[in-house]
């Protein structure tokens, strides 16, 4: 069987000579239903047995309570939110730290060659430039490091006592973002006493920790 296409008649000399045709795209279009993206079933169909996934993530939140703080109590006592504790400095001094890290594992390139062995030590002050400093204080010295926190600074709250505010609550009361001072932070950066302001000089760290007179009682 022969389509419109490959049909040819023989002229003289032996030459194929094309019948004149309309090509196939042409005479699809003038099929019923074409037009109107029509489409047909061909083989056994079956039903879709899974749920719409929109709609059952709307159930499981229509089920939910409006609020879930209840179940967690207030969020100072939320171990995610919990800072690592700092001392008071007792005296105005500045010193100097350098933040060295070693590898716990080997850094293998894709071919696996050995690029940096497990226990390599560096100082990532050689690569890389801390751009902000950070000012560590304890949430009751908070109005302290505003008073002489920049734009750019990072604000990262050392443990307080039990009646202080979280993080959470504090950074929407001031209207400024806040940090906690995570153990692994403390431990990096040499901390030990705050408040203290942390500022790279060359390729190490300045801790200026500062004394603050203790708070008379209703100030």
């Amino acid at each position: 069987m022969t389509t419109p296409a490959a049909t040819a008649n023989h002229g003289k000399g032996g030459r194929i000579r094309p019948r004149a045709f309309a090509p196939l795209w042409l005479l699809a279009l003038a099929l019923p239903g074409f037009a109107h993206g029509e489409v047909s079933k061909i083989g056994r169909t079956f039903p879709i047995a899974e749920a719409d996934a929109l709609s059952e993530i709307e159930g499981k939140v229509a089920a939910q309570p409006a609020s879930m703080a209840s179940r967690f109590g207030p969020m100072r006592q939320w171990q995610a939110l919990r800072s690592a504790p700092l001392a008071p400095a007792t005296i105005n001094r500045t010193r100097f730290s350098v933040p060295f890290h070693t590898l716990e594992e080997d850094i293998r390139l894709p071919d696996g060659k050995l690029l940096y062995a497990k226990g390599y030590t560096f100082n990532p002050l050689s690569y890389v430039t801390l751009a902000q400093r950070l000012i560590i204080v304890a949430p009751r010295d908070l109005d302290w490091a505003f008073a002489r926190a920049k734009q750019s600074d990072f604000i990262l709250l050392a443990a307080g006592g039990p009646k202080d505010g979280d993080a959470i609550t504090l950074s929407r009361k001031k209207a400024r973002a806040l940090f906690i001072l995570e153990p692994r932070v403390k431990e990096r950066l040499g901390l030990t006493f705050a408040p203290v302001i942390v500022r790279q000089v060359g390729q190490r760290l300045q801790l200026d920790e500062y004394h603050l007179p203790p708070r008379r009682a209703g100030s």
